[in-house]
């Protein structure tokens, strides 16, 4: 059973362990890991709220590297978060990670639950992210690789194991009405509320020409979305979708069909479905609406003006990778109008937000801890 906890408290934890089928004895237990975390204040509570968020962790080679692995998480840890939110490619079931240079444990691509599982043991290997971990709320996703590249959920016969072992190592309350539901909520005071999407789960075929079929959601996911932000007390409504909504990600021979909600010149992508939600935050008159996301490997920020009337309706802000080869800086397809405030590649990165009634305040973090791009929101 869960247990109910203070809003805005902080807690010290131990996990004891004994033999198994045993009452837990005190000469026969021990203490196997310890941490600390703090309650996020309830939605009466109007404070201040810090969180981070990133993905892409191990990709193209960029894998764990000695004893702390991802020396990036440190660098997060240091911003003292209410919570960070990983956006998905927690691991790269589907790619090899060499060792030498990398740590050995990765030099194999997952198609069992055994090794889904030894994937995601390889990560928490990681002295830095295991240090975050202790002390830090972790609200994670999936996108593609926890499974393998681009996969559409409902198509792929690995999806279940590689979903199962996502599960097992990163804690998401189970659903009563639907035990496989990872698409949720976060509230972290009066001032916001955030929207996690499952952008892999229920998805049509990337391959599939966009219109009235197509979809990235299912409708069930799709109604709880566009209800959410429309009823909510928060100022800041913010989304969070692995993959985002403007940059074209065309597949290949072997996966063929866009990706991310955005479309090419084949005719697939998921525009068609991006844009009821769309037409519900301008049709509801919702404000202060934030997308997150991540997936391409480069910073991307755009203002979108849907409607032209030449004022920005919502804002995206595109981070990562925690650690990955760079991606290939695209602009975002002209659709959404959008202002495109930074488009930069080359560099680990997260970002940083902090919120409160009157401001969202974003910040991009490399894996230094250098600044590279800052903006400021107003609420209206």
């Amino acid at each position: 059973p869960f247990v109910t906890l203070t809003p805005a408290t902080r807690y010290r934890y131990s996990v004891i362990v004994g033999p198994k089928g045993h009452e837990v004895i005190e000469t026969e237990a021990r203490t196997a890991a310890q941490g600390e975390f703090t309650t996020l204040p309830d939605e009466k509570s109007q404070l201040p709220v810090t969180f981070a968020w990133s993905g892409d962790l191990g990709g193209q080679g960029h894998c764990r590297l000695g004893m702390d692995g991802y020396p990036i998480f440190d660098v997060i840890r240091a911003r003292q978060l209410d919570f960070f939110l990983l956006l998905g490619d927690s691991i790269y079931a589907d790619g090899v990670c060499p060792s030498p240079p990398n740590e050995p444990g990765a030099d194999f691509r997952a198609t069992t639950l055994p090794e889904y599982r030894a994937r995601h043991r390889d990560q928490r290997a990681a002295g830095a992210l295991r240090r975050l971990l202790k002390t830090t709320p972790v609200f994670a996703l999936w996108d593609d690789h926890e499974v393998r590249n681009d996969f559409s959920g409902p198509f792929d016969s690995l999806m279940p194991v590689g979903r199962q072992a996502l599960r097992e190592y990163w804690p998401i309350r189970t659903a009563p009405d639907d035990p496989n539901r990872l698409y949720r909520t976060v509230r972290g005071g009066a001032d916001l509320e955030v929207f996690l999407l499952d952008t892999r789960q229920y998805r049509s075929r990337n391959a599939d020409q966009d219109g009235l079929g197509k979809t990235m959601l299912g409708e069930k996911h799709l109604q709880w979305l566009l209800k959410g932000p429309t009823e909510t007390t928060a100022t800041w409504k913010v989304i969070v979708t692995s993959v985002p909504l403007s940059i074209s990600k065309g597949g290949g021979a072997s996966v063929p069909g866009n990706d991310g909600w955005a479309g090419g010149p084949d005719g697939t992508g998921f525009e068609r479905e991006r844009q009821v939600i769309v037409d519900t935050i301008l049709g509801r008159k919702v404000k202060n609406v934030v997308f997150l996301a991540g997936d391409v490997h480069y910073v991307q920020a755009n203002a979108y003006d849907p409607n032209g009337d030449g004022t920005p309706d919502f804002h995206e802000f595109v981070v990562g990778p925690l650690s990955a080869a760079p991606g290939r800086l695209t602009m975002p397809n002209t659709d959404l109008h959008p202002t495109t405030l930074i488009n930069e590649s080359g560099y680990f990165n997260f970002g940083l937000i902090r919120v409160t009634r009157s401001s969202f305040d974003v910040t991009v973090l490399d894996d230094a801890g250098a600044m590279r791009f800052s903006h400021h929101l107003s609420a209206d």
